[in-house]
């Protein structure tokens, strides 16, 4: 996936043909359930992430502390890897690479990646529905379908505890219907206390590299200042963040893009090219993430997100220097219009 990018962690969802279904109505009542629980709770559990071929065991606690949660992700399975959000910034700990990335904070959900509040955007890219699932972990549960309107997202499905409304299991499939990543929790607490002690990192950062990332700015302001701007976007995705984002073994920092649709996100880096010739475009595929790098005007760029590969390349191939770009930030792609 490149140097460029540090951790990808995210609780994903996925698509069923249900039966019994309840109202979509019903369905957001129940995202929005899940959304305040993993906020405002005291949880601490173990869960497995699939990825391809690729399975990893991970622990997660979250600590609610004067209203806002602080949590720590952790690998178990050899890396050490380790993110920990504190009240202000996020730290990636990266032992195999003796290195520390800080970012800022950014939003007050979890590490476990949850969907939005239920709205208008999320309304018009995805449908919504609602079944009685199976016992999972001994806890009665409900199912919740999430599918997209067309083939620039992914579907999911996503099982959520009765009472709690705290995610226990969830995959992510493809417009063919292949399952591309899943998460299944083997352990969740959500009653308990949370010992401080749990929430620092194990990892001994002695002699690392600690790189801070620049603070986000307006995106408005940001693409002016720095020349780069989306000419033709997928559908339902748009410009909400931009910010210099500093990256181990790059020289200066890099142009940060991150576009969303409300749920989904890809991440676009800029960057000015190596003097060693032009190279061709290069895909990546990790589960449900994607990358996509291409050289542009005299820059590599590179876009990352938990979307399908033909929307990272896409959204790669829509940005351009400002003098080059038209007005528009969001329109369809050729494809859509067809």
């Amino acid at each position: 996936m490149r140097r460029r990018l540090a951790v990808i962690v995210a609780l994903a969802v996925a698509l069923v043909t249900p039966h019994a279904m309840a109202t979509p109505d019903e369905a957001r009542d129940w995202l929005q359930r899940m959304t305040e629980s993993l906020a405002s709770r005291n949880y601490d559990g173990l869960f497995t992430h699939t990825a391809g071929s690729q399975s990893e065991t991970m622990r997660i606690v979250h600590r609610v502390e004067d209203g806002r949660g602080v949590e720590r992700l952790v690998s178990l399975d050899g890396s050490g890897r380790e993110i920990v959000r504190t009240a202000g910034e996020v730290h990636f700990y990266m032992p195999d690479r003796g290195v520390v990335i800080v970012e800022p904070r950014t939003d007050d959900g979890s590490l476990l990646k949850a969907l939005p509040a239920p709205g208008p955007r999320l309304d018009s890219l995805y449908t919504l529905s609602i079944r009685k699932g199976n016992k999972l972990l001994g806890r009665e549960v409900r199912v919740v379908d999430i599918q997209p309107r067309d083939a620039f997202r992914y579907g999911y499905r996503l099982w959520l505890d009765e009472e709690t409304a705290m995610p226990l299991r969830s995959v992510v499939v493809d417009s063919a219907g292949q399952v591309v990543e899943r998460i299944h929790f083997t352990r969740l607490e959500t009653d308990g206390t949370i010992d401080r002690h749990d929430l620092e990192p194990a990892v001994d950062a002695s002699g690392f590299q600690w790189i801070r990332s620049g603070k986000r700015s307006e995106p408005r302001a940001t693409v002016a200042v720095t020349g780069w701007r989306p000419l033709k976007m997928p559908p339902g995705f748009r410009l909400v963040a931009s910010r210099l984002q500093v990256m181990p073994g790059v020289p200066m920092p890099v142009q940060h893009l991150i576009f969303s649709d409300g749920f989904a996100s890809v991440s676009v880096f800029i960057e000015p090219s190596p003097p060693t010739g032009p190279a061709p475009p290069e895909s990546t595929s990790m589960g449900s993430a994607n990358a996509y790098s291409t050289r542009i005007r005299g820059h590599v760029v590179t876009a990352v997100g938990e979307v399908p590969a033909a929307t990272v390349r896409d959204i790669a191939t829509s940005v351009a220097p400002v003098e080059a770009a038209a007005p528009a930030a969001e329109a369809p792609t050729a494809d859509a219009e067809r």
